[in-house]
């Protein structure tokens, strides 16, 4: 890979400044600037001791002007990411440069993505609409809206584009196909934060008939900006945001760089826009593939699904942490083997945590139960997607058989996502 002046000087940086970093990469020469040779990142150590701020040995210096967001978990567990006042400007000025493509002058948009609870994704939206150079209006309306009023407020105010996760824009289509209703003024609909499959997308017709339907983006707020949507991209699809960070694809098992297209990998991410906490070669917890060759400028990329060892799984707003559910399930019923499932079963996510009982035990049926109190408890977002019918949760006891394995490796993958990745590219054109 082309090692550019600011990528030398992130390593440089980091290396000096971060005490993680400084360990992280102390088997690397100092001379050595190839990306391809830091060392991927490990989540877990990354992490730790992240919630004593002041004390977390990544972070390059104090905090002094910057904004802290949260990310995922309960909110005991839930990891904290800090952006100095200017790496948040860059973030949302080139994603909101990435959006011109998306709109045309004079739409006016609903904002529909969450906010408090340091949650980031309604001022990060909001904050990216204010650098899109087409003339638009915005209308914050947030997550927490009443339905009856935003589909009051859409025709009276000629409202033409909605932008939140799927989630809420299902449960809004959900909620207007049981009252017979539609909008045809919808002429756009943005989401972020979680893919949207085949089934989720024939509801959303739907309700919004005349709807083009489109990513707004590929970001996190722990990891920043990772890729970018324009009018060429198929469902799934998006584009490097050269410049802002580097997009790698690696072997999940040999750690090999992947440069062919369509061979899936760990998408793994450098931000060159960060220093305060710096993100270098860090897995973001998703598959991916290359759809465009070695070289193309915004190279064109495809999202694959959750990696089995990912620390975070999205299953709608909702935002599971394998390890925490891991130590609920030690707790609960004594056993260190489990698996997490996620499938589609038309427009509903189907969660199923399977789990071995370390010795045979007649009281399954209250272990069940105890698990899906427990993870309720950790979760009580599920409560709301069940109600919603966008949610259902099953508990099943297993033998070790029953849980798939690496085909490499032979190891139990923690997490097995089975949601249909596979779209027509014409569906999304």
């Amino acid at each position: 890979m082309k090692t550019t002046d600011q990528l030398r000087e992130l390593i440089k940086f980091a290396r000096q400044c971060s005490p993680f970093y400084r360990k992280h990469l102390a088997a690397i020469s100092a001379s050595d600037d190839s990306l391809d040779n830091v060392p991927v990142v490990d989540p877990l150590q990354y992490w730790r001791e992240s919630q004593r701020l002041d004390q977390w040995p990544v972070l390059t210096g104090p905090m002094a002007s910057a904004l802290v967001f949260k990310t995922g978990g309960s909110t005991s567990a839930g990891k904290l990411s800090i952006y100095e006042r200017e790496e948040w400007r860059a973030f949302v000025t080139d994603f909101g440069q990435s959006l011109n493509a998306q709109f045309n002058p004079g739409d006016r948009v609903a904002n529909l993505f969450f906010c408090g609870d340091l949650y980031a994704s309604f001022l990060f939206t909001h904050d990216a609409l204010r650098h899109v150079d087409t003339d638009i209006t915005e209308f914050p309306f947030t997550g927490s809206v009443d339905l009856a009023a935003l589909a009051e407020t859409i025709p009276r105010q000629r409202i033409n584009v909605l932008a939140g996760v799927p989630a809420q824009l299902l449960t809004f289509a959900s909620w207007l196909s049981g009252r017979g209703q539609t909008l045809p003024e919808v002429e756009t609909i943005l989401y972020g934060g979680e893919s949207l499959f085949a089934a989720q997308r024939t509801i959303l017709r739907q309700a919004f008939p005349a709807a083009r339907i489109a990513s707004i983006g590929y970001a996190s707020v722990d990891a920043g900006l990772i890729g970018v949507s324009h009018r060429d991209c198929s469902e799934g699809e998006h584009r490097m945001c050269d410049g802002h960070s580097i997009v790698e694809i690696i072997d999940e098992q040999t750690g090999e760089v992947i440069d062919t297209c369509e061979r899936i990998g760990l998408l793994v991410l450098t931000n060159l826009t960060r220093r305060l906490m710096p993100v270098i070669r860090y897995p973001v917890g998703d598959r991916a593939c290359w759809r465009e060759p070695a070289g193309t400028a915004m190279r064109k990329f495809a999202l694959k699904g959750r990696s089995a060892s990912s620390e975070r799984v999205r299953v709608g707003i909702l935002s599971l942490m394998p390890g925490e559910i891991g130590e609920r399930v030690r707790r609960d019923v004594g056993s260190d083997t489990w698996q997490l499932v996620i499938e589609q079963a038309m427009h509903k996510d189907v969660l199923t945590l399977k789990w071995v009982a370390n010795h045979p035990s007649p009281a399954v049926a209250e272990a069940n139960r105890t698990l899906e109190a427990g993870l309720i408890e950790l979760y009580p977002l599920i409560e709301q997607l069940r109600k919603d019918q966008l949610l259902e949760l099953r508990i099943l006891h297993c033998t070790f058989e029953d849980l798939p394995r690496h085909p490499r490796s032979g190891k139990c993958l923690r997490v097995l996502d089975l949601r249909d990745y596979q779209h027509d590219a014409a569906e999304s054109a």
